[in-house]
């Protein structure tokens, strides 16, 4: 699909796929254990590089990940790594693979001791979106008190590539809060999607934008 024009957006999105990330997934919450699991794996992938270059590679992490099975990453083993590491379709860091499976064996106790990753993990805003007010061209903060509490637990846990800045932008990407700009077309449109709601109420199934 292509990206819709003449609409006002969020500055930062630069080209076709980061447009239609942002016009169909970016602040739209989202409560599906698989699906939260991918971007906190993403997000700590991201480090040291741009999100553009994640959206590139983001249909080969799929592949390479079997589909972010947390289970199946959970189970890789030496010659995995070593796979992973040959396949130019990712990140080939093996700090951030090693971390992806780490990740993987810690999501999965969080999912047992609290019933869901979703439920833990939403606790840190309360359990809905904050939706924030701001402006075109206005700067937006790396961190925030809820991205802190999010990190100091995550770590605790056992969890790795999990700082603040790299927690506030999974909190970003999934809808935990609403960071579009108040002139952004989809600023009010991802204020009506509730907590209880999930992104197929915004994006079609053939991912048309809603």
């Amino acid at each position: 699909m292509e990206p819709k024009t003449n609409l006002i957006r969020c500055a930062w999105p630069s080209d076709e796929l980061s447009i239609l990330y942002h016009d169909q997934e970016w602040g739209v919450p989202l409560h599906d254990d698989r699906g939260l699991f991918e971007f906190l794996i993403l997000e700590g992938a991201q480090a040291g590089l741009s999100w553009d270059t994640i959206l590139r590679k983001r249909e080969n992490y799929r592949a390479a990940f079997d589909g972010f099975d947390a289970e199946k990453i959970a189970r890789y083993d030496r010659r995995k790594v070593e796979r992973l590491l040959r396949d130019e379709g990712i990140v080939r860091n093996r700090l951030k693979i090693a971390s992806a499976i780490r990740n993987a064996k810690v999501f999965l106790a969080v999912q047992k001791e609290f019933g869901s990753f979703d439920q833990y993990v939403w606790q840190f805003v309360g359990g809905k979106p904050l939706v924030n007010a701001r402006r075109l061209g206005k700067k937006i903060p790396a961190r925030t008190r809820e991205s802190d509490a999010m990190s100091k637990d995550l770590k605790k846990r056992g969890f790795n590539f999990v700082g603040s800045t790299i927690c506030y932008a999974f909190m970003q990407a999934t809808g935990m809060v609403n960071d579009h700009a108040v002139e952004c077309f989809c600023y009010r449109r991802v204020g009506r999607v509730t907590g209880s709601e999930n992104r197929d109420s915004m994006v079609g199934r053939r991912g048309q934008t809603l």
